[in-house]
């Protein structure tokens, strides 16, 4: 199966900069009510992603750092607790299910890194109920096709 076929394209992919400040990251996983957001540069390549534990752990560790003045703070000062790996655009089902077990979304990246999406775990999971519900039901081969939105 071509995980191309699961793809959210970047243009859709809401996502921070490496010069965000903490306060924008913050304000957008409020709105979209998200709890991680890929980080991509100005070359669009994936540079990491950054996670709502991330930010709290910077205000625990930065005596004098609220809220209020959290615009001061960039998302390239804050360190990211757990590397999220990207998988290339031709990467296997397989992939991307050993990286949804620990990730909400994995990241896609070009041959040459550029970020170009994410497959987000829901979609994965889909699959997988798919898949087994087609196998149990005796389609082995059967074309297991994304659900509509």
């Amino acid at each position: 199966m071509n995980i191309a076929f699961f793809l959210l394209p970047k243009e859709e992919v809401v996502y921070v900069t490496p010069r965000t400040t903490m306060r924008q990251a913050l304000e957008r996983m409020e709105h979209h009510r998200y709890n991680a957001l890929p980080i991509v540069d100005a070359d669009g390549r994936y540079v990491g992603t950054i996670t709502e534990g991330d930010l709290l752990f910077m205000l625990k560790r930065t005596p004098g750092l609220s809220f209020d003045n959290a615009h001061t703070v960039r998302i390239e000062d804050i360190p990211q607790v757990k590397r999220h790996q990207p998988v290339r655009i031709d990467a296997t089902m397989d992939d991307l299910i050993s990286l949804a077990i620990e990730q909400n979304f994995v990241p896609v990246v070009d041959e040459r890194g550029v970020f170009i999406g994410i497959v987000r775990r829901k979609e994965i999971l889909e699959y997988c109920a798919q898949t087994t519900k087609a196998l149990s039901n005796g389609a082995g081969g059967a074309d297991v096709r994304r659900p509509k939105p």
